[in-house]
Parts: structure tokens; sequence; C-alpha cells
């Protein structure tokens, strides 16, 4: 008998299928051992021991494995086809070989996709297991286990409230950090533009005043109200002619098929979905044999996969969006590695496959890997001059002259893209005299730069080569775990304690959390697994520097480790206030001095005179932030600034109102907080009112007793009648989908041929499932629920009914009667 190790238990089904009677197919469940969470899993003094411990949760199949494996006369090595594959199979063939269970001959096969012909043709090539991958493994295990248990006590001791540092985590917390900085540093700027509509053969258009006597007016040139209120005057005058016309044909190519970082910005962007969301859709899309593996590097198809595309593009479009010659990509992303297919389809000519977020995902791989050989998309840019004795004034536009792959697919954008440049132009010549229909000045201020998004985030952490694509979920995930960030309409924003673990690192480990060094690291790694450098000869390197600074820093007092942060900090924590006034100042007594101070719930910052003086402020609310003190501030009109034990507050008489942690509290804050709730209106269906308030679990609509979550404390106050409504009756329809809702069939799919009983697919708490009334059976995550046959639906159901009922949990144990003789004597 051959023995089949895969990763899970849906691939195991498929591919036992696949090869037939002689082969047994068991799954590992994912990674059956790791690195056990104590000192000592790392032995640097022994050459980077490491001492591997099975899963508690795996142990009965790791037995089962075994037991079978003793069986077998070949064992063959199926994981998934990278780094973390590889090292699953080593993982298996060790704890085999521990067990004395090791069949003789034992090999190590990978496919792509989970179709019959993939899974047979690796199963005829075999090959032996991939060193270099596993060591590449074992030396970022090794990393990530000794920066995370060296750092992370080190954060215990030195920083009340931190929960953990890593290797990658740290530096994609510091990005969002750093970028919240850049915002807060960031001052807007006024600026005006000046534009004016004009109309020509029944086509209006706008143009934008860019020279005004002879000078060029760039963004910034019109920057307050009376220059723009002259310049409009000026175009107003004039008399305008079109002076020039350039048109510039251009071409747009299409973007490759997606890799796994592509996959999740994408996904985001269009979809909605988190980077973790993301993979786990797709993991599911790839075992139920819908699309290839989608941890990879490449951009690139197989011959035939690309035939196969083109054909499908001829069949849907016509011959004419198709190129002469297929298209080859060739991977720009850092460190590209594993050179393994893009993210594609199994089969191109399946347009529709899955069903809920699995189907949209499906058809974003399925669009973006036809568009990748799809023909280019032909525009044209025309860029319209006019000029009058005084002002020249531009329009530009853009026309399709043929869509291409635009007619399938556009690539989505992290921000809004200039909607001049797309405007639609009519055709004129030099000399036209356009009517001219108005004039605009428009005052606007200069952005800060965006936040980052989880697509963005992705996008940067590889630019700069900053960990693999595949980690990108788990490492954001954790960041939201540890509450270092949150997510404010889908944009990363650090808590305040992100900020001071990313300012104690920047401070005290510099070099292990600075961009370059993080993306040389994942450079050497990638030697590892090419084989071009030695796994323990990258681990001596780096804990040669890295041991001796945990050292110093350890044997640091916490007063010496918070005051070189105040030192650090003190640009953000008491900026100039531009007036020369010592930004130091105690607001409170007037001659103390402000200093960041640690406390067993973290740090904040207190004045120089306590006990003398209570003043403190929280390290989160920054240099400029209203203060919070244990004595009460008066903000004005009767309003107490104040802090109790679920932190700062305002009262008024004997309204209290607790401040939510999006405000910066001032007095006009404080008034709106103390005037909720709010009233919106009336109903118009009800005539019942609807209300805006916060409350325990954060803001929220009211209407009937039935609740609508707000995602911010401005939409308490911002929310009119049409939104509110809108948002209820979501709420509504959502409430309405749980157990005790009736629910009508997806579908009524007949007769069981053999108990008459009626079949239906019905929507559950867990997916979709089919039923008799008696029997239920889930439906694969896959399946489109409205496209199930009668003869599957049977199928589920004879399975489902062949395994009997789920055992119950054992009946509770009778209580002993008590003995004769207690009894007697009763």
């Amino acid at each position: 008998m051959k023995l089949v190790v895969v990763e899970s238990p849906a691939k195991a089904k498929t591919i036992e299928k696949y090869l037939g009677p002689g082969h047994k197919v068991l799954a590992s469940y994912g990674h059956v051992r790791d690195l056990p969470p104590k000192d000592g899993s790392v032995n640097p003094d022994e050459d980077f021991a490491m001492d591997w411990e099975v899963y508690g949760d795996k142990a009965k199949q790791v037995k089962a494995i075994a037991d079978a494996a003793k069986a077998s006369d070949t064992l063959i090595l199926a994981t998934d086809p990278d780094r973390e594959g590889e090292a699953i199979s080593w993982h298996v063939r060790e704890l085999l070989a521990k067990k004395k269970a090791l069949p003789k001959d034992v090999r190590r096969v990978t496919f792509n996709a989970i179709t019959k012909s993939a899974v047979l043709e690796a199963m005829a090539a075999p090959r032996e297991l991939d060193h270099d991958l596993i060591d590449a493994y074992r030396a970022r295990r090794a990393l990530d286990y000794l920066v995370g248990f060296t750092l992370s006590p080190i954060l215990w001791r030195k920083l009340p409230g931190a929960k953990s540092a890593g290797r990658v985590q740290s530096v994609a917390l510091r990005l969002i950090v750093d970028r919240e900085a850049e915002i807060e540093r960031f001052r807007a700027q006024e600026y005006w533009t000046v534009s004016a509509r004009f109309a020509a053969t029944g086509q209006e258009f706008t143009a934008r005043l860019v020279e005004l006597d002879g000078k060029k007016i760039d963004k910034l040139t019109l920057g307050d109200k009376g220059s723009a209120t002259e310049a409009k005057k000026a175009v107003e005058a004039g008399h305008f002619a079109v002076a020039s016309v350039e048109t510039k044909p251009f071409t747009r190519n299409p973007p490759p098929p997606f890799t796994t970082s592509t996959l999740q910005q994408e996904a985001a962007r269009k979809l909605g979905f988190s980077a973790s969301h993301t993979m786990r859709v797709a993991q599911q899309l790839y075992e139920d044999g819908l699309i290839t593996y989608m941890r990879t590097d490449g951009v690139q198809m197989a011959g035939e996969a690309i035939s196969a595309a083109r054909k499908a593009v001829a069949d849907r479009f016509g011959s004419q969006h198709l190129p002469d010659k297929p298209r080859q990509y060739t991977s720009k992303a850092k460190n590209a590695q594993e050179a393994h297919e893009a993210i594609r389809p199994t089969d191109f000519a399946m347009e529709k496959a899955a069903s809920g977020d699995h189907g949209r995902l499906y058809e974003l791989v399925l669009n973006r890997a036809l568009a990748s050989q799809m023909a280019a998309a032909r525009l044209e840019r025309t860029v319209v001059e006019l000029a009058s004795d005084r002002a020249k004034l531009r329009a530009t536009g853009q026309v399709t002259l043929f869509p291409g792959f635009l007619a399938l697919y556009e690539e989505g954008r992290d921000e809004k893209a200039d909607e001049e440049d797309g405007a639609k132009m009519p055709h004129l010549a030099k000399g036209d005299r356009p009517d001219k229909l108005g004039v605009d000045a428009v005052q606007s201020f200069t952005q800060p730069p965006p936040r980052f998004s989880e697509a963005s985030l992705v996008k940067r952490l590889e630019e700069l080569g900053i960990g693999r694509p595949s980690t990108y979920a788990a490492t954001l995930q954790t960041l939201k775990d540890r509450e270092y960030v949150r997510l404010e309409k889908n944009r990363f924003i650090p808590e305040e304690s992100g900020r001071l673990v990313t300012a104690f690192l920047e401070r005290f480990f510099e070099k292990y959390v600075s961009y370059d060094y993080t993306a040389e690291l994942e450079d050497e790694l990638d030697d590892v697994s090419g084989g071009r450098m030695a796994w323990l000869k990258l681990l001596e390197e780096f804990w040669r520097d890295f041991k001796p600074k945990a050292g110093e820093v350890m044997e640091q007092k916490p007063s010496e480790v918070t005051a070189a942060l105040d030192e650090f900090l003190s640009p953000w924590l008491f900026p100039d206030k531009g007036d020369g006034s010592d930004p130091r100042l105690c607001p409170a007594c007037g001659n103390g001095r402000l200093a960041l101070r640690g406390g067993k719930f973290g740090a904040f910052v207190a004045c120089s005179n306590y006990p003398e003086c209570k003043f403190t402020r929280k390290f989160g609310q920054g240099g400029d932030a209203a203060a919070t003190s244990s004595e009460p501030a008066d903000l004005g009109e009767g309003i107490m600034l104040k802090s109790g034990r679920f932190g700062p507050y305002v009262e008024q008489g004997e309204k209290r109102a607790s401040i939510p942690k999006d405000v910066q509290i001032d007095l006009e804050w404080a008034q709106k907080l103390l005037s909720l709730p709010r009233e919106i209106g009336s109903h118009p269906e009800t005539g019942e009112l609807i209300t805006a308030s916060i409350g325990r679990y954060g803001p929220y609509l009211q209407h009937q007793g039935k609740y609508a979550r707000l995602t911010s404390t401005a939409e308490v106050f911002e929310t009119g009648m049409n939104a509110a409504v809108a948002k209820l009756a979501d709420a509504a329809s959502g409430a309405g989908k749980g157990r005790g809702a009736a629910r009508e069939p997806l579908a009524v799919l007949g007769a069981h041929p053999e108990s008459a009983k009626e079949l239906k697919v019905m929507e559950g708490r867990f997916g979709p499932y089919v039923t008799d009334g008696t029997t239920h059976a889930t439906l694969p995550k896959s399946a489109d629920p409205k496209a199930v046959t009668l003869d599957e639906a049977v199928a589920l159901i004879d399975a489902k009914a062949a395994k009997g009922p789920v055992k119950g949990k054992k009946a509770p144990a009778k209580k002993k009667a008590a003995p004769k003789k207690a009894a007697a004597k009763k």
C-alpha cells in the first residue's frame, strides 16, 4: 500500500478518488509540530538546536499517520508546493523516523492544482525533499523565535502594558506609526482653482486656469480668496479662442495574473475582504480544485493555461481582443522566489463557480487571468489650450478607441484617480470660439498622506521586500489582535500602545526595526532557500550582534528607559507652541515641568511637582490635545473635564458623558456629547422618533426599541434621515436571519428516489446545506447552492445518513443512593 500525506482533509478526499485502489490518503491538518512557546526551544549555544513539540490537538492524527505508515511500503509526501509545505513534509518524515514507522521508499511530490491530470502527472515525477527550502524554514522559525522570546520579556519588564514584538510584525507596525506621524506633522495649505465651463457642438467641458498675465499658475499659486477673485474676474472678462489642440494616442497593457500579494490588494479594494479572509477563501477554492495554488510570487502561467485563456477570450469577446502573440510576464517584486505559476482558474471555460464570497473571489481570479492574455486598450488623450489677452486655460480629456482588456477588467486603485483626465471632449480645432457658460473659483486645502489600508500596506511591505506575501495576512491580524492598531473605515490607526512599542524599539533596537535591515535579512533567507548561504551562518551573524544589544537594554532600569523615551518622543509629546513658551510647562500648577512617566497600566505624562500637583495626561493624547487630570479642568460654560475609574469624562451639573477614543475633547465636543441623545426626526413610515447616541458598545441609532450600529462618533452627529432609515432597515433585515426566522429554501430539487422525501437546499448558520427534513448534509464551501442537482443532493444525503447520527454527550452520572445504614438512621 502507498500512504499519501497531504495538508487538508478536503484535499485528501479528492486526491484519494483520483489515485484509486492501493493508495491511502491522510491529512496532516497543517503543521504537526512547532517550537514550544517557552525558553530554550532554540539553543544558540548548541548550534541553534531546536526542540520541536507535537501540537496537542495533532497527537491523534500523527498516530493515525504513523499506524498507516507501518502498514505501507511507500510514503508519498504531497504537501503544498512552497517553503511551508516542504517543512510539513520534513516534520512528518522526522516524526515517523523517530517512531520507527518510516517506510523504506519515501517520495516527495508537488502539484500546483488539484485536478486529476495535475495530481497524476506529479505522482509520476517524484523527487527528494528540498533541504535548502527546509533550512530556510528552520532559519526563519529560529529568527522569529529568538526575536520574539528575547524582545517580549524586555517589553514586559521595561514597558508596562506592552504585549509582544516580532521580526516582521514590528516593522509593519512602524510603517503605520510613521504614517500617522506624517499626518500629524502635516499642515494644510489653502489654495484656489479657477476654471471656466464651455460648450461646443452641444457638449460641455471644463478648462482650468494655467497662466495669467504671463505667469504660470501652479496648484498653490492662488493661496487666498483675494487672488482667486482677481483671477476669476480676468477669466470672466476674457474672450477665449482655441490656441492649440494636441491629440496623443497611447496604449494600456493588462496587468499580469494574480500573485499572493496582488490578490490580497485587489480583494481588499474591490470586494472589501481582509487579507486573512482572502487567504481563507482562496485556500478553499484551491482545495476544491477551482484555482491553482494561492501562495506564489510568480506571474507566469503554464503554456496550456495560456492557450486555454486565449481560447476563452476569443469565445467571449472575439479574436480582435487577442494580441498576436501570447503574453509572457516576469515578476518585478523584490525577492521574488519559489517560481510557481500565478493564481489562475484550473478551467477557463468555467465562468461561474461557487457562491457568496467564494464565487466573488473566483470571478476576480478568472477575470484577472483572462485579462492578462487580452489585447492592449487603445486610448487617445486630448489637450486643448484656450487663450485670451490675459489668461490661458487648459482642458484635458480622454477617449477609448478600443477597450481591449478593459472590456473585462480594470485594476483597482488605492486612491481616487484624477477625474479631469477621463473627461470627454468635443471635437475642437484651432481658432474655434466655444461658448463660455460660467467661471468658478473653488477653495481647497492640501490633504495629508492617506492612512494605510490593508491593500496599500501589503503593497508597501512587498515594495520594501519585508516579509513574505504568504505571511502578510497573519502579520496584520497579529497587530489587530494585540490591539496595537485599530481599523476605522478600512484604514489603520495606531493605538497608543502601538506607538509606545514602536518608539521603544526605534530608540533601543533601531537596527532591527529599520526597513533596510529587515529587507536585507529577507534577502539572506532567500539565499538560504537558493542554496547560496548556510542557515547556521545566518543565525550566528544575527545572534552575535542581537544578544549583547538585548542584554544591554535588559540591564537598564525602567526609569532610565522612560527617561530615554521621554527625550526620544519629546517633539511629539511636547511640540513647540510657536509663541516662545515652554511646551513642558504644567498647565495646572504653572511652574512644574511635564515628563513621560511609566505606570502599572502603561505610560502617561505627569507634572514634576507630584504629589503637590496631581496633573496627568494620557500618553496617546499627544502634545496639543486637551489634558486630563485627577483634578477637574474647566472647559468653559460650567463644563468640567474629569478623570474617573473608566477614563476621562465631561460633566455639567448632574449630566455626564464619557469621552470616546476617537474624540479630541474641547468645549465644542463636550457640548455635543452632553447633548446626547440626538433627535434625528420622525421615521417617515412609522412616525416614531429616531435618535442617535453612544452606549456601552459604541455609537448607535434607535427606533422603536430596535438598534443599528454606527461606525464612529462623528456619525452620531452627522447621520441624516435618509441614511438613518437605510441603516435601520439593513439592521432589521440582518436580524431577521436568526434561528427563529422562517426561511425560504434556496432551491427545491425534487423527491428522493427511495424515501420519496422532498430534497431542498437551505441557508444555514454555517453555510448552505441539503435536507430531506430529517438528515442535513452540508454543501462543499465552493459549491453553488442554486446549481446543485438532484443526484448530487441524493449522494450527499445518503452519505450523511450512512454515517449515522452524531454521538451526543454522555448523560450525567446518576447520584449514588445513600448507604442503607444512613437511611435506617434517618
